[in-house]
């Protein structure tokens, strides 16, 4: 059952991220892969910082922040490049 909600967490913060950074998102898929990675990145910097989050509210909204700051690191890179 945790792995469902974790699925269901992960496509509703990489739908939000996406929406959040003026995209269209990147697809069902990616948006899973970016909110389940963003739940991971966001707990470690937030737990960092100390701040904490509980229940599914807190879960989405940790996941969101860490799937923006995901994004715009991957924006960052690109944008960066030189060839």
């Amino acid at each position: 059952m945790s792995l469902l909600i974790a699925i269901c967490v992960g496509v509703a913060a990489g739908f939000l991220a996406g929406k959040i950074m003026n995209g269209s998102g990147y697809g069902l898929i990616m948006d899973l892969v970016l909110g389940l990675f963003g739940g991971i990145f966001g707990g470690f910097v937030l737990g960092l910082l100390g701040i904490g989050a509980s229940g599914i509210i807190g879960r989405i909204l940790v996941s969101t922040f860490g799937a923006v700051m995901l994004i715009w690191a991957v924006r960052w890179v690109r944008s960066n490049k030189s060839y």
